[in-house]
């Protein structure tokens, strides 16, 4: 199945342009030859009526006073012909361009070819045949005869091969001036859907609010609904960052509530309420910041900007650690995100290697054919790889020595799924762990810096 609007109308026109072509083909072809035929015929129908005209009986036998005057009658093979044929046994009159051959009624072909019968001449030749049967004087002197008139076939043949061969030519001609303009009339047809579909790529980038107008008339409705679900769309956002700051402020109080009542839980199990608690108000806090902003989801976001912003906040925890950090990210490089989504995503996955790597963690982001990937290493313990899957699910925890609610690498897991991307975990080249962000390229890329 052809998925191409373009090649689906060029086909239309090349089967439409191929069908018209054959027509004319056969119209013209049929014309000529009926043209041609007829002319032969009447030339034919002339020669044998001149002969009749020419002809007596004297003494019961036929005599042809004067013959054609046409030279290709005198010379043998000459390529027209003439006989005449009285019935009995009488010897025919025929023309010297017969030679040795006598035309028979018997041996003429029953087929008829463009009205005339066909019959072997001279040099075994093929001949196209006019007959009529004509009587002559009455009574005894009554004398009933054939007479034919014949021409080459070859002859016929070549006219129509010099008529054919330009027509060939003149319609090959047409058929690719025709097909040229099938693709141009595509491609100039096609244009306002290009240009809609660069304003539509404009608006989810979040260059441009709506669609511009402008435009064909057949187009215009399709913008003018898409506008509109555009509007409906920025509604429905807005109505559910309304409601996200709503939970978000609603959660707060309960939540500070909360954290002065677990102050009388015994403190093995204070610590760990704690640290539920101040989760639940980081999730808070980050929608109720995103509702502030009005971020939209694909926003445009630098990942070196995000990764030094993160890097800056996890700073004094790494100094008095001892660990060392290292950027490794092109300023051009960009993804089409939420980047308060990138920044959650990330900054789980750093605030899981600050708490394992010993001397260094090292952030780097690169491109590979079908992805934008986000790597995260540090030289810490790492884990058994038969443990990454585990490590990726919600509250699991591999070494329940560390702090942590086992949360941080599921959540960065599902952001990345909504955008199409996945979270994958590999052995570091200094023994510890690998975390990649992986991000469609469909949703990043490298603007042009000047």
């Amino acid at each position: 199945m052809i998925h191409s609007l373009h090649f689906r109308l060029a086909a239309g026109a090349l089967v439409a342009i191929a069908l018209a072509l054959t027509l004319v083909w056969a119209v013209l072809s049929h014309l000529f030859t009926d043209y041609l035929a007829a002319q032969y015929s009447n030339e034919m129908t002339s020669v044998m009526d001149s002969l009749a005209a020419q002809l007596t009986v004297e003494n019961g036998a036929l005599e042809l006073k004067n013959e054609p005057a046409d030279s290709r009658f005198q010379i043998p093979v000459g390529g027209r012909y003439w006989q005449i044929s009285p019935d009995g046994d009488e010897e025919p009159l025929r023309s010297r361009s017969l030679w040795d051959e006598e035309i028979t009624a018997d041996e003429l072909s029953r087929d008829m070819y463009y009205g005339f019968r066909e019959t072997v001449g001279p040099d075994g030749l093929p001949l196209l045949v006019s007959m009529k049967t004509m009587t002559l004087g009455e009574g005894t002197s009554r004398k009933d005869f054939a007479v034919y008139a014949a021409f080459s076939r070859m002859e016929m043949e070549a006219a129509l091969e010099s008529y054919h061969r330009p027509l060939r030519l003149m319609l090959l001609s047409t058929g690719g001036v025709l097909v040229l303009a099938a693709f141009l009339q595509g491609w100039i047809g096609l244009r306002p859907l290009v240009r809609l579909r660069d304003r539509v790529a404009d608006v989810r980038a979040g260059r441009a609010a709506h669609i511009g107008t402008e435009g064909p008339s057949e187009v215009k409705p399709l913008v003018r609904e898409m506008n509109l679900l555009l509007n409906e769309r920025e509604t429905a956002i807005e109505r559910a960052r309304a409601r996200a700051s709503d939970l978000a402020h609603g959660l707060k109080t309960p939540l500070t509530v909360l954290s002065h009542l677990v102050e009388a839980l015994p403190e093995e199990r204070r610590d760990t309420a704690l640290q539920q608690i101040e989760l639940v108000r980081q999730r808070a806090d980050r929608q109720l910041q995103a509702a502030r902003m009005g971020v939209e989801q694909m926003a445009t976001t630098s990942l070196l900007g995000i990764s030094g912003k993160l890097v800056n906040v996890l700073t004094p925890f790494t100094e008095e650690k001892g660990i060392g950090w290292h950027l490794d990210i092109d300023p051009a490089l960009t993804v089409q995100a939420d980047p308060a989504d990138i920044a959650e995503a990330l900054g789980n996955v750093l605030d899981n290697a600050v708490r394992f790597a010993r001397t260094r963690i090292e952030v780097s982001a690169g491109r590979t054919q079908g992805d934008v990937v986000l790597s995260v290493c540090d030289d810490g313990p790492g884990a058994d790889p038969g443990c990454y899957d585990l490590m990726l699910k919600r509250g699991v925890r591999i070494d329940e020595g560390t702090a942590g609610s086992g949360l941080g690498l599921a959540i960065s897991g599902d952001i990345l799924e909504a955008y199409g991307g996945r979270l994958d975990l590999s052995a570091s080249r200094w023994g510890g762990l690998e975390v990649k962000l992986m991000i469609p390229a469909m949703a990043a890329r490298t603007p042009v810096i000047a």
